[in-house]
């Protein structure tokens, strides 16, 4: 029998309020972005930032009080994690079976999940209070960021494969908003219009999986469709599998399309297009949309439906892990040629959701063969910490310095001490340096990948080097380096004027843009100590964590190297990079130019399907749709202008129509009729 169904007996075991309790968690930011949106820029114009961090802060206690109860009281029976869902109501019925359900599903990973999305979101909240003090839409932006948590809340949490996708779309939206947030910016419109179209496409491939998935299997409940597509006994599962197209299975092509959807959403390549724009949002948004939330709900669902993946469609997951692996490479490469501040995390969080990938794409299903689920997901929640860090911290750069480009920054550690404490710890932590949090996942990841599959593994080894490398290029150019004549004459003139514009705080923000660097400045440094396998794996069995000394020389190593190259090449301003980049002028070039990707995306529109598709189709649709239906209507009117004088109304006319009438009657009748 398969081990996946002895997790799925839906337990009762929650107390009997908990469902209403945890659907308060999504539906707290709801309220916010209801009460905000409506009324807020005529009522709450100064207090809307205040109220919504209230009102997610106890999102983010339930989240807590859950995630406790579940680990440590009713979540676990027999050894095992069980799946439970406390709340479930039916939708929309389209047959015995399927209906589209507005439940909660609450496993590891969903717990897990609503820790990280309401903490970093809180962080997020609480940052913005002191970034976006002054801003004329204040109101509006705290509306947005409820909108946005909320769907990302109910996207983890939901029981039906469609209420996921709802929540999905959802998502699409509040971040279209949010990354548009300046509308007045020509930049910012196009990079939220390509966000929103990038993702809308893969979005057509995760439907289309969706209906074969429910098609196959009767039903969208996650936890039935699951063990129907799963069980080797299952009648579904074999009319799945023996079911093919171009000789792949009908299972495994409704698993590669909901992994499109995935790949979109967590900017994998060749969808990843959209994030390096995305940048153009307020940087909070950045911290929120690209840390721990949107990007890392392709991972969620692939780690959703990991079960049907790794024991009944393992082509697909294969597909996952080189996808992972290729992306992650090529964003760090990416990375390091990159001047722009928030450029280059976006192309680190590329590469880190690439590492997540991978290690679900190497996995198997339980036991310690299923050691790269358990440590994607350990990414995911240490990646949160850091990664939130990062782009918070940059955030306080860009609002002491005015400008997202290095070449205006340097020597700022004196001027920026927390600032400069809290990015350098969370630098430390992505470049898998112990003992920080990414050490610990990092290492877990490459140890899975190491067993199953080691061409994976050795791609992953040198990107972890490269994140080192461009990651310490970035803390050395902001902190270090020579600070530039216009920000050594400038800086405390800066100071001054941020402090004005945003309510007399320091150089650094006050003390609601340092709280959030602290907290995950802490979570960065120590989360890498929760024994995370005693309470996420991929059979819901507990996974004890071991640590492999021989085995993390490599890694700490090669990681170890490339911060000392940053150091030589970043501390103090010298030529030395310069001549490198000389000297690998054509992959140098190659590389700053993101690899020409967008410019061939731009090609094959405008120069192909444009051209040769569009153009013929708009003429077709001009002269001969259209012209058939102007036909109509001009041979009507010229039908009716010809013969519209027989209608004259003139009583001699018709009397002469009579006639000839009468007449043509009888010549018919005398010599025509036999």
């Amino acid at each position: 029998m398969n081990t996946f169904l002895l997790q799925i007996r839906l337990l009762q075991v929650l107390p009997g309020n908990a469902g209403w309790m945890i659907a308060l968690i999504p539906l707290l930011p709801l309220a916010a972005f209801v009460l905000l949106g409506l009324f807020g820029r005529k009522y709450f114009k100064q207090s809307a930032g205040i109220i919504a961090t209230i009102l997610l802060l106890a999102s983010t206690l339930l989240a807590l009080y859950t995630a406790y109860g579940y680990f440590f009281e009713y979540g676990k029976m027999d050894g095992v994690y069980q799946k439970l869902v406390p709340l479930k109501y039916t939708w929309l019925q389209f047959s015995e079976g399927v209906s589209i359900d507005m439940g909660i599903l609450l496993d590891p990973i969903s717990a897990m999940m609503l820790v990280v999305v309401t903490f970093i979101s809180l962080m997020v909240h609480i940052y913005s209070l002191g970034y976006m003090k002054g801003d004329e839409r204040f109101a509006t932006y705290y509306a947005f960021l409820g909108l946005f948590t909320f769907s990302m809340l109910g996207l983890v949490i939901a029981s039906n494969i469609f209420q996921i996708y709802i929540f999905w779309e959802l998502v699409g939206v509040s971040s279209f908003l949010l990354i548009g947030y300046y509308y007045d910016k020509p930049s910012a419109v196009a990079a939220c219009k390509k966000a929103f179209i990038v993702t809308r496409f893969a979005d057509l491939g995760f439907l289309i999986g969706i209906l074969i998935l429910s098609f196959y299997s009767g039903t969208l409940d996650f936890n039935t469709l699951i063990q129907r597509l799963t069980s080797p006994e299952s009648s579904e599962l074999t009319a799945a599998l023996s079911s093919s197209f171009l000789g792949i299975s009908a299972l495994t092509w409704g698993m590669l399309l909901v992994f499109i959807g995935g790949a979109g959403k967590s900017a994998m390549f060749p969808l990843h297009i959209w994030l390096p724009d995305a940048m153009e949002g307020p940087t909070p948004v950045s911290a929120l949309i690209h840390a721990a939330t949107m990007v890392v709900a392709g991972v969620f669902l692939v780690a959703r439906l990991f079960p049907v993946f790794a024991l009944s469609a393992p082509d697909a997951l294969n597909i996952v892990g080189y996808v992972g692996a290729f992306s992650a490479l090529i964003a760090a490469v990416i990375a390091c040629t990159q001047t722009d501040i928030k450029r280059v995390l976006a192309f680190s969080t590329m590469s880190q959701i690439g590492f997540m990938m991978f290690a679900l794409g190497v996995s198997k299903y339980g036991g310690e063969e299923g050691l790269g689920y358990t440590a994607s997901m350990f990414h995911l929640f240490t990646h949160a910490m850091f990664k939130a860090l990062l782009f918070l911290g940059a955030g306080a750069v860009i609002h002491y310095v005015h400008s997202n480009d290095m070449k205006d920054m340097g020597g700022l550690r004196k001027l920026l001490p927390i600032t400069h404490i809290t990015f350098l710890i969370a630098c430390l932590a992505i470049a898998g340096v112990p003992p920080f949090a990414g050490f610990f996942s990092k290492e877990e990841i490459l140890l899975a990948a190491y067993n199953h599959n080691p061409a994976i593994y050795w791609v992953a080894l040198i990107t972890s080097g490269l994140t080192a490398f461009y990651m310490f290029r970035l803390y050395f150019s902001i902190f270090w380096n020579k600070a530039p004549a216009r920000l050594e004459n400038l800086s405390r003139p800066f100071g001054r004027a941020e402090g004005k514009a945003h309510g007399g705080q320091h150089g650094e923000g006050g003390v609601a843009m340092m709280l959030p660097l602290i907290l995950l400045a802490i979570g960065a440094a120590a989360a890498g100590f929760i024994p995370f396998g005693n309470f996420v794996s991929s059979d819901g069995k507990v996974l004890p964590s071991e640590f492999h000394l021989q085995f993390s020389i490599a890694p700490v190593a090669l990681g170890l190297s490339g911060i000392f190259f940053a150091m030589a090449m970043y501390k103090k301003q010298n030529v030395l990079p310069d001549k490198i980049a000389a000297s690998l002028s054509g992959l140098y070039k190659a590389a700053y130019h993101k690899f020409y990707i967008d410019e061939l995306y731009l090609f094959v529109t405008k120069k192909i399907l444009f051209n040769l598709i569009g153009r013929p189709a708009a003429w077709f649709d001009k002269n001969v749709v259209d012209g058939l239906v102007n036909a109509t209507g001009t041979g009507t009117q010229t039908i009716s202008e010809k013969i519209k004088s027989m209608q004259s109304g003139k009583v001699q006319q018709y009397g002469i129509y009579f006639l000839a009438a009468v007449i043509g009657l009888a010549v018919l009748f005398v010599y025509g009729w036999k």
